[in-house]
């Protein structure tokens, strides 16, 4: 019979009995594995400082690195400069519109006097004491400041939609580089790189005063304050699992001995695989098995890529 060792160099797996409780101590054997996160910056830069060392213990959202912010800085100071010159270019239609007012006033001012002047011709005509081409005249004069009025406001409103469409075309620039000045403050945001989970520092793949680029890894850490021991199961023990389920976990603890864990089984594999691949026999091809996986509680023991050994409990 293969060694235990020799065994999972070659399956990565090793089963042993069902758990349906026979002679066998252990119902299933498999390695501790934790969920792994690769920690990337989101911007680019050259890194001042990265204070994450491997084995050191990091809170979720804590500070880990802060990137060179001097070129986005620039290119938000550029784009605000932009806009400046921008808003300089928009015109004011106000004291324009003001003064063709003014001049309407004027104009509605003169227009009552000649009015009252041909009301009083009017009646010095129809008492015969003032030539009808008086008031010919008259009429003529107040024609004529009717349509420079009606001028005069109408160019009030041509002024009032030139400059505003003259502006609109401005603030079309605008808009977009007040977007992009967001975009920036977005990103000198993410040039403090953020810690994402709990856990332990595993690997560290760069070093302050690096340039990195986004994506490209800072460090790896994993969350070991509960591991997971993935074992695999034969068809025929699965029908005793269920989701929830507690089990009873030991890890090696010297040549001899174990330690013993509470756990309970989180996930049951709806999928067979055939196990151990490496195997071409047609007995042992035959054999199919599922995966599950286990969570334990970790007091600082259990390591990624120790074996651990597990037995089924009777459910209740």
């Amino acid at each position: 019979m293969r060694s235990r060792a020799g065994f999972f160099m070659a399956a990565g797996v090793l089963l042993l009995a069902a758990c349906n409780g026979n002679h066998l101590p252990f119902d299933a054997e498999g390695i501790f594995e934790a969920d792994e996160v690769i920690v990337s910056p989101e911007v680019g830069g050259r890194l001042l400082t990265l204070t994450p060392e491997e084995g050191s213990v990091l809170a979720k959202d804590s500070p880990v690195a802060v990137i060179d912010s001097i070129p986005l800085q620039l290119q938000k100071l550029q784009v605000q400069a932009t806009i400046s010159s921008l808003s300089e270019k928009r015109m004011d239609v106000r004291p324009q519109v003001e003064w063709i007012r003014e001049q309407i006033a004027a104009q509605k001012l003169q227009l009552a006097n000649l009015e009252m002047e041909r009301n009083r011709t009017r009646k010095l005509i129809s008492a015969q004491a003032a030539p009808t081409k008086q008031l010919d005249d008259y009429n003529i004069q107040i024609d004529l400041l009717k349509k420079q009025i009606d001028a005069n406001e109408q160019q009030i409103k041509v002024q009032e939609t030139t400059v505003g469409t003259q502006n609109s075309s401005v603030m079309s620039e605008v808009k977009p580089l007040r977007r992009s000045v967001a975009q920036l403050d977005d990103q000198l945001h993410r040039t403090i790189v953020r810690n994402p989970v709990n856990g332990v520092v595993l690997t560290k793949y760069a070093m302050a005063g690096e340039v990195t680029a986004p994506g490209k890894a800072l460090y790896k850490i994993a969350d070991l304050s509960i591991i997971t021991l993935r074992v695999y199961v034969t068809g025929t023990q699965l029908s005793g699992l269920r989701i929830g389920q507690p089990v009873r976990v030991f890890a090696d603890d010297g040549p001899s001995h174990y330690r013993e864990y509470p756990g309970f089984i989180t996930t049951i594999s709806d999928k067979a695989e055939f196990t151990p691949k490496t195997i071409q026999t047609r007995e042992e091809r035959a054999d199919l098995v599922y995966a599950v996986k286990i969570h334990v509680k970790n007091d600082g023991y259990l390591k990624i890529g120790m074996y651990g050994n597990i037995i089924c409990k009777t459910q209740q």
